[in-house]
């Protein structure tokens, strides 16, 4: 992590939405930095508007109100700077792994043997060499996340989203992914946002947490996490950092 260049910047962000009744506010006035090379957790209750908020980073959601820039520069929309995976990947079950993973590079343009040639990099990054020629069905949860990842990947973002990407696996799988980010971040060098209701999961992946309050979403506190890698959970530094964020974090609508 790079602690002197900040490579996005929220300020002021909020989302509300026009209900039959009302106007109901989901996200109201976020503002945070993200440097360039860090592993940032927003975590909060279920519900409070965290994927809300990474849906606005996203340029899937605008804000009314507040801006977001990167490198410096006020984005709108969508940016191919900005990657994402999602908890439901909605992988393509007609295409293979690899077809799977090539698709954003193929829409592009980019011809047969340079995708091909990218895509397989990233396959053997995310340890899925052998399964090229899988098809979804005959995956894992957590070979599909690695799918996922993978094509997020093969777009070259500087920033990947993450949106509680593990939160259908099985525990034993989950803990094992976690792992399998973390191996291919500390290998990419690249900025991750990272969304979960799971403390301990958080406290596991991030270089720093944001705290948000239950809905709507504000920022309640930032923590920076400096506990070496790999983290043993029940270290008691570990146990302390997880009692003090416990204490301040809002019960789930």
């Amino acid at each position: 992590m790079d602690n002197n260049k900040i490579k996005l910047k929220l300020e002021n962000i909020s989302q509300s939405y026009i209900t039959k009744d009302n106007v109901f506010t989901a996200v109201s006035g976020v503002s945070l930095e993200v440097y360039d090379r860090e592993f940032l957790v927003i975590l909060g209750p279920g519900r409070c508007g965290k994927s809300v908020l990474l849906n606005m980073i996203a340029g899937i959601e605008k804000p009314v109100d507040g801006s977001i820039f990167l490198d410096g520069e006020k984005i709108n929309g969508s940016d191919e700077r900005i990657g994402m995976v999602f908890q439901k990947l909605a992988l393509m079950p007609w295409k293979t792994v690899i077809e799977n993973i090539e698709f954003g590079l193929k829409l592009k343009g980019m011809n047969k043997k340079t995708r091909r040639e990218t895509t397989q990099k990233y396959i053997e990054l995310v340890g899925l060499e052998g399964f090229e020629k899988s098809y979804p069905n005959q995956l894992s949860g957590g070979m599909k996340q690695r799918v996922g990842i993978a094509r997020a990947y093969t777009n070259s973002p500087e920033i990947l989203l993450m949106d509680e990407p593990f939160g259908q696996l099985d525990a034993q799988t989950r803990y094992a992914m976690q792992d399998e980010v973390l191996r291919v971040w500390d290998a990419e060098k690249r900025t991750v946002i990272f969304v979960t209701n799971n403390l301990e999961e958080a406290l596991y992946l991030a270089d720093r947490i944001i705290l948000l309050s239950k809905c709507p979403a504000h920022v309640k506190e930032s923590y920076d996490i400096n506990l070496p890698r790999p983290r043993n959970t029940t270290d008691s530094d570990f146990l302390h950092l997880r009692k003090l964020i416990s204490d301040n974090t809002d019960l789930a609508l």
